[in-house]
């Protein structure tokens, strides 16, 4: 069975892309720009990040669900979940997970995943008050316009003493690595996405914007400053992705 697809707010979903262009965001990251890229790549996305990554995308959402820690019952807000296939991982533990993305493409490319989804806007989320007891962005956070205002929408959403983890990707820390991957950023990787992705061009986007995003104390410092407390992180793959985790203040 297929989860509920709510569709909110659709003025803000619809991308802004002239007729034959290739859509793709800039590093503005107007939010109708996102949404229209990653409606283009909805349809092989799942495969393409796993190819990208050479697996670790598997090993990356398990990563994040053991840092959310859920537990039977639990309720947790998976935003930029895309297809849905992190809210999968997130209900393993017994928790019940929501979807939620910008992307109607995304979110009906994975209407066969049995968890609920929700048309979601990271700056307004459509979601009362202290309403999970965890919540997750994992390779979202850095395609917000502001980021710190969705740090802050997380924080709303979130009951005192809840959780946030954030899994995005992050800065390498040993320099020769460094070198390497950032090569790869930047050459290799949209050689291969023209090869299995829909929309080649979101990965460029993807390189670029990966490249301008924070460090891993630099993201810290942002989470503390926006609503949450006890804020640290742990890197995966050498640094490649960094899992921040956090909590809602009492």
């Amino acid at each position: 069975m297929g989860g509920d697809l709510w569709l909110g707010r659709p003025g803000r979903l619809h991308g802004r892309v002239a007729c034959g262009a290739v859509p793709r965001a800039g590093l503005d990251k107007d939010p109708r720009d996102v949404a229209a890229m990653f409606d283009a790549v909805a349809k092989r996305y799942d495969v393409t990040n796993t190819v990208l990554s050479g697996g670790q995308d598997r090993l990356w959402r398990r990563a994040t669900r053991r840092a959310v820690g859920a537990t039977t019952g639990d309720t947790i807000l998976d935003l930029a979940a895309g297809t849905g296939v992190s809210t999968v991982e997130l209900t393993k533990d017994g928790g019940y997970a929501v979807a939620a993305d910008i992307s109607l493409g995304m979110l009906r490319a994975g209407r066969h995943r049995d968890v609920p989804m929700v048309a979601a806007d990271a700056l307004a989320l459509p979601f009362q008050d202290a309403g999970f007891d965890a919540v997750t962005i994992a390779f979202g956070l850095r395609n917000v316009s502001n980021p710190d205002g969705a740090l802050g929408e997380l924080a709303r959403v979130t009951k005192p003493g809840g959780r946030l983890v954030v899994c995005e990707f992050s800065t390498p820390t040993w320099a020769p690595f460094a070198a390497v991957y950032g090569n790869y950023l930047m050459r290799a990787l949209p050689v291969i996405a023209t090869r299995v992705s829909s929309n080649p061009e979101a990965y460029r986007y993807l390189a670029e914007s990966i490249r301008e995003w924070p460090t891993q104390p630099q993201l810290a410092k942002r989470i503390a400053a926006n609503g949450w407390t006890d804020v640290g992180w742990r890197n995966l793959t050498g640094g490649i992705v960094a899992l921040h985790r956090a909590r809602r203040p009492e």
